[in-house]
């Protein structure tokens, strides 16, 4: 018996791929006109607007008799075609006659190629809300045969997302029909979904609820018509899950007075301001402390959905509790069964109880003895077991340095986001030169951290091509570290507020603190300088830190994250390595030729890889020894003297000439004996640390075999290598044979 189900599902499978190819339909389902009104369309991003467009006339506007001819005619009975469906019920079925039906076989990896294509334009919807691009690649794929799949892919793909998503689903699906997808292709995909019902349950426990939202809402939208309830009950079993969503829908929602309405806001997700949840937070408070509901006080901290943001309830809470004393132990039982049951974890209520000691000297001004009333409260927090006071900040401690709040530093933070705001619009970095040079004329660290912080918070706000012109800016900025040190601080202490606007705020933050490593703004221990302010792998800190040193640590980290926005700036694309490759050399050639060292300069400049910097190094030493000109020596110099050139990426040039002397020497028979001389020349300027050695680069292969050649060519075979002195390495002239013993 199971192998006869496992047989029947195959040919079901196979019949719905062969019934898709001969553009055959549902026999079920009515002919809808493609050009059917619907009451959403999109304008702009994701943003519905219903227009009721339809028709109030009795007359019926489908062909007479399904369109196969008027009176007199055979045409509905005589037509012939080769379109037609098998059916495995039928008495007379014959499965070979199914697989050797003419589509089936080159339909089949057709249609798994569509399957995968589609699931990736879903996924990319989701990610970028672009309605217009998904439309086009749904276009580009030209199988409109398989679009059905399309509607089943993306409603389930959906109702496993949140609020948002699914209105997204339902906007795409506005969008697309009639123009994309007809009307017999998104009936058919909603029957393949009511009919998949039992199985979406199994990891989708509203499903039935979810799914008749879903079909509810297609009938509002005028891209389902009405009948399709009922029609699709008739073919279901009584047992069926699907009947239970189709009951939902049209009993459960669109019987409803006022449904339309209804239906449609139903996934509008309207966006929260900090302002609005912390005002949402003081009611919540409020409405506890009167009615002591603790069960509804916890639904309404579940329905905010911002659980980084739950140390503000404990601080609300806490401020709350000095201003009301009556209502302390009240308020301090709810924290504590909320810390208990897990609603509130410890890294908020920590947060939030160092909040309160950070504003305690503002609070004693409206709250006498405040410090001494918060003191009892951690005491009595402490001894209930829910808060760690050794995790806290010391009241004795003085209170953190604060950016100074005066006018001047006020009209900077407006001047910094107009400054950043036209640089999006135009890309010139050298007027950003200029307007901060007259902002900032004493070049104050506390200013540069504020206009860091200020060009990545307005980037995460945008797309990809600011998202890359940031990072090119900060590049060529050359702020000192510690200051964008501390701009990155300001951005994760902020996160918390962010993450309200930016649900993705850690992986933005953790690419932008990636990418300043990668372009060399940064250093690699200034990751954890950063880190040392947010202790703890749970808080915002911890997590962008060691979000950004697996970036760092992945294979060919360097050249992805340099393409994670497209690279360049301005949406340009990022170069490909060979292509760079190339411009080095023809640059390189064209300065050793004659030209400008200036030119040259700009040129290397404006690669826009200064990670990539040690090829300049290496081409230019090559060229230096096979030519004998130190024309090419003066443009390193000038490139290392201003900072273009760093000393991480001179010493990874110079390494990899190392590697590469061997070949190099059969063309230049004194290679070794130049490299060796440059290295000290660039030693005594500077360019290299005194650690840098000839030979270091050697890798332990070659050590191996130098070390098996040896043995092989002693006169003594039981000699052992401890047993060696110096004097013995004289069969290996290669000094870390020497240094190794």
């Amino acid at each position: 018996m199971v192998g006869y189900a496992l047989k029947l599902e195959g040919i079901n499978e196979h019949r719905e791929i062969v019934q898709s190819a001969s553009g055959s339909e549902d026999p079920m389902q009515i002919p809808i006109s493609s050009k059917s009104p619907r009451s959403t369309q999109v304008h702009g991003k994701g943003s519905p607007v219903n227009h009721d467009r339809q028709s109030r006339s009795p007359i019926d506007g489908r062909p007479k008799k399904g369109g196969c001819g008027g009176k007199g005619t055979w045409g509905g009975l005589l037509d012939t075609d080769s379109s037609y469906a098998l059916d495995p019920n039928d008495p007379n079925y014959d499965s070979s006659e199914e697989y050797g039906h003419p589509n089936a076989r080159k339909s089949a990896p057709d249609f798994d190629a569509f399957k995968k294509k589609a699931t990736i334009i879903v996924e990319e919807y989701f990610a970028t809300d672009d309605v217009d691009s998904a439309t086009n690649e749904l276009k580009e794929l030209a199988m409109p045969s398989y679009n059905y799949y399309f509607v089943k892919k993306l409603v389930s793909m959906a109702m496993d997302r949140h609020d948002h998503e699914k209105e997204m689903a339902a906007v795409l699906l506005s969008a697309l029909y009639a123009d994309v997808i007809d009307a017999p292709q998104v009936y058919r995909g909603f029957s393949k979904l009511v009919e998949s019902a039992d199985d979406l349950i199994v990891d989708i426990p509203d499903t039935v609820d979810i799914l008749a939202l879903f079909i509810a809402r297609a009938v509002v939208d005028d891209i389902l018509p009405p009948a399709f309830l009922k029609k699709q009950i008739a073919l279901l079993p009584n047992d069926s899950k699907g009947v239970e969503v189709l009951e939902r829908a049209e009993k459960g929602y669109l019987a409803a007075p006022m449904h339309a309405e209804i239906i449609e806001r139903r996934w509008r997700v309207s966006k929260k301001t900090v302002e609005d949840v912390k005002a949402r937070i003081n009611n919540l408070l409020i409405e506890y402390v009167t009615s002591g509901d603790k069960k509804e006080a916890y639904r309404c901290i579940k329905d905010l959905k911002v659980p980084f943001f739950h140390h503000e309830i404990v601080k609300r809470a806490l401020v709350m509790a000095m201003e009301r004393r009556q209502a302390e132990d009240r308020l301090l039982d709810l924290l504590k069964e909320a810390a208990e049951e897990g609603l509130i974890n410890s890294s908020q209520i920590t947060k939030g109880f160092d909040r309160m000691i950070d504003t305690i000297e503002d609070l004693s001004l409206d709250i006498p003895n405040a410090q001494r009333i918060l003191k009892s409260l951690i005491s009595k927090a402490t001894s209930d077991g829910w808060l760690c006071a050794s995790s806290l900040r010391s009241f004795s401690l003085e209170p953190r340095k604060k950016l100074l709040e005066d006018n001047f530093t006020r009209t900077f933070k407006l001047k910094s986001q107009s400054i950043v705001q036209e640089y999006f619009l135009t890309g010139d970095i050298s007027e950003v030169f200029s307007c901060l040079e007259a902002e900032n004329k004493t070049s104050s660290g506390e200013l540069n951290a504020i206009f860091v912080k200020r060009l990545i918070t307005l980037a995460m706000d945008r797309k990809n091509r600011e998202k890359e012109m940031a990072s090119v800016l900060l590049s060529s900025l050359c702020f000192p570290a510690d200051d964008v040190v501390n701009g990155f601080v300001m951005l994760i202490e902020s996160a918390d507020d962010t993450a309200l606007d930016n649900p993705v705020v850690v992986e933005d933050l953790a690419m932008f603190l990636a990418r300043a490593v990668v372009d060399e703004v940064l250093a690699p221990q200034h990751l954890e300088e950063v880190g040392s302010q947010f202790l703890g792998t749970d808080s915002i800190g911890g997590k962008v830190l060691q979000m950004a040193k697996s970036l760092l640590k992945a294979r060919l980290s360097g050249e992805r994250i340099l393409r994670c926005w497209g690279g360049g700036g301005s949406s340009r694309p990022g170069w490909a390595v060979e292509d760079v490759k190339h411009k080095i050399g023809k640059l390189l050639e064209e300065y050793e030729s004659g030209g400008d060292i200036r030119e040259a300069y700009r040129c290397i400049k404006e690669l826009g890889m200064p990670f990539f910097h040690h090829e300049v190094v290496k081409k230019a030493m090559v060229m230096v020894m096979e030519k004998k000109n130190d024309r090419l020596w003066g443009l390193l110099a000038h490139c290392f003297g201003s900072g273009l050139i760093t000393m991480n990426q001179m010493t990874k040039g110079f390494s990899r000439v190392e590697e590469s002397l061997d070949d190099l020497a059969l063309d230049v028979p004194d290679a070794r004996k130049q490299f060796l001389a440059y290295v000290e020349k660039a030693k005594t300027t500077g360019w290299l640390d005194s650690s840098f050695h000839y030979g270091n680069s050697i890798n332990a292969s070659v050590v191996m075999f130098l070390v098996l050649q040896f043995l092989l060519n002693s006169k003594t075979q039981h000699v052992k290598f401890h047993q060696m002195n110096v004097g013995d390495c004289y069969h290996i002239q290669n000094p870390i044979f020497v240094a190794l013993h």
